[in-house]
């Protein structure tokens, strides 16, 4: 039990007040004083699903599935002396942890038919990441996904985690969301908001959550996530669907703001309910549709979502194109694209999509939906880097051998797991088992990507980057 959290008086008044009538503020008070259950999701860009619980029943892995999100699992270990992100598989990219009612929006999102894995998505409050890889994994890396963060210092994070997780359809943007509606009209065939909010939900992974809660504040958040949400509708297609998320509790900031959006535009969209999404559903779905989920309900943190369908255009009074600086890439021409591909085709039996653009001594793999935003919008990153180039060729980069490493037919090291410990520290590596090969090599552990190496003789140069090299307690 977490006998400190922090649940002022004043906050178990206001939530008696709101909280349906079938459930219970005891057990309410009871699951915000529990310690939330871990758990993960796998990354289906990496893995699949039956492989992933094949490969982690032998290290006594508990996988529990959580039922509205067919890759995410509650989890308990039998060894637990290794932290959970020094694992060869969360270094490898293979699961993300993340907790279980955050599926949530994500799988509404794409629980229906008009969400496409082609097309052009946003998540307009993105960043540590968690959503991102859920979406770009259900888009399979097509399409291209626009992951916004306004926050800067969390941006380095979110791109640290589509990385790892081996995405390449995402571009990044470092903007206050409500430029979408603005720059960008009637653009994307999907959205998510997961609108940053009070945290109300969150009190059982931070037991000082509710330190600073007023009405006050929750009635300053509100209008903000009412801005977001009408820049966000602006944002999306006629026929397009839009998810509204927090992970809070009070009705102004959940179905406050949603009747906001109602009582402005009218018939010019309609909210699903959600009350099939998943077995169980009901138990958490409000009369309008949305679901409201409460801690006790399903264990879990505290979440709000409701998804509506854009049915026609209306008036948009937001429209100001922004003011874009010179764009520093340019595509790379065929006589040097062509080449380059085949030479990494030949090399490792893998071939890159996307569009190749340069930038002085870099070469980028951009989504191939890039060219319907270009120009209209200011891109923080864009793709993956590719490689980087020196007077007689050039180097590919960790972030290549991790989204694509894992498919290479040919030129991979295969190491044991003391080889792959010493390589996550930095070191190079003999392998014992492999015939010394030349040149740059894909480093992997039990099939799955953990770098780039080079052969030096019977040697692997060690190329990790020195942010991710880690210390002596990986792996189980």
């Amino acid at each position: 039990m977490h006998d400190n959290t922090y649940l002022p008086d004043h906050f178990l008044r206001h939530i008696a007040a709101i909280m349906p009538a079938h459930l219970s503020m005891d057990e309410f008070v009871a699951s915000c004083r529990r310690p939330l259950r871990r758990s993960i999701r796998v990354n289906t860009l990496k893995i699949s699903v039956a492989a992933f619980v094949a490969r982690m029943q032998p290290l006594g892995w508990q996988l529990d599935p959580v039922p509205w999100c067919d890759t995410g699992f509650w989890l308990s270990r039998e060894d637990e002396s290794v932290p959970l992100g020094n694992t060869a598989e969360h270094l490898s990219g293979l699961f993300y942890i993340q907790e279980a009612s955050s599926m949530l929006p994500v799988t509404a999102l794409f629980a229906c038919e008009q969400t496409r894995r082609d097309g052009m998505l946003l998540d307009a409050a993105a960043a540590p990441g968690s959503k991102t890889t859920q979406i770009a994994a259900l888009m399979e890396n097509q399409g291209m996904l626009v992951a916004n963060e306004y926050s800067s210092s969390r941006l380095k994070v979110l791109s640290a985690n589509l990385q790892r997780c081996g995405v390449t359809n995402v571009g990044m943007t470092h903007f206050d969301a409500k430029v979408f509606g603005q720059w960008l009209p009637e653009t994307f065939d999907a959205i998510l908001l997961d609108a940053p909010c009070s945290g109300e939900g969150t009190v059982r992974k931070d037991e000082d959550a509710l330190r600073n809660w007023s009405i006050e504040s929750i009635d300053e958040i509100a209008a903000v996530q009412q801005g977001l949400l009408e820049s966000a509708f602006h944002a999306l297609k006629p026929g397009g669907v839009l998810v509204y998320s927090t992970c809070t509790l009070s009705l102004q900031e959940n179905q406050a703001v949603c009747q906001s959006l109602q009582d402005k535009f009218g018939d010019a969209f309609s909210f699903d309910s959600l009350a099939d999404l998943f077995p169980a559903a009901e138990k958490a779905c409000t009369p309008e549709g949305y679901l409201h989920v409460w801690p006790q309900i399903f264990d879990s943190e505290g979440f709000f979502v409701a998804r509506l369908r854009k049915q026609h255009s209306v008036p948009n009074t937001m429209f100001k194109p922004g003011k874009l600086g010179k764009f520093p890439f340019l595509p790379l021409p065929a006589k040097e694209s062509e080449p380059m591909l085949r030479e990494i085709e030949a090399a490792f039996g893998v071939v890159p999509q996307g569009n190749l653009f340069g930038r002085s001594e870099e070469i980028w793999l951009f989504p191939q939906l890039f060219e319907q935003v270009q120009g209209k919008l200011r891109f923080d990153r864009i793709g993956l880097k590719l490689a980087e180039t020196f007077k007689k060729g050039y180097r590919l980069t960790h972030e290549w051998a991790l989204a694509y490493g894992d498919g290479a037919s040919k030129g991979f090291v295969e190491l044991d797991i003391a080889d792959a410990r010493e390589f996550m520290m930095g070191r190079d590596v003999w392998p014992e088992q492999e015939a010394a090969g030349t040149g740059e090599v894909i480093v992997r552990y039990q099939g799955h990507t953990l770098g780039m190496g080079k052969w030096v003789g019977s040697r692997v140069k060690n190329a990790l980057p020195r942010e991710l090299v880690r210390d002596n307690n990986l792996f189980v």
